[in-house]
């Protein structure tokens, strides 16, 4: 998978709510719901990158292994994936 990198709300929105992610550890219907959760409400940054044949894009697998969102100080990464059990992480900087 190519990385690739946004900075546009609304379109890291659309892109969140099309990643599902299904295998060992953390799993989702929809990414874009797990990074509301974590209060971020217009992430403002979107990393993606590496392969995961257990995540999907729309109807497209694989997806990424690894999303890095941010917003200001906020910031919610999922990693592993692809054989690996998959985490999550939120940090939030004061």
């Amino acid at each position: 998978m190519q990385a690739l990198e946004m900075n546009n709300p609304e379109e890291i929105q659309k892109f969140l709510s099309q990643i599902k992610l299904t295998g060992e550890g953390f799993n989702t219907d929809c990414l874009l719901m797990d990074v509301f959760d974590t209060g971020m409400d217009y992430p403002d940054f979107l990393k993606a990158e590496g392969e995961d044949p257990d995540a999907s894009y729309g109807e497209q697998s694989p997806a990424w292994a690894k999303y890095h969102v941010r917003q200001g100080k906020r910031v919610f990464m999922v990693y592993g994936g692809g054989g690996k059990l998959r985490k999550t992480h939120f940090t939030e900087t004061p």
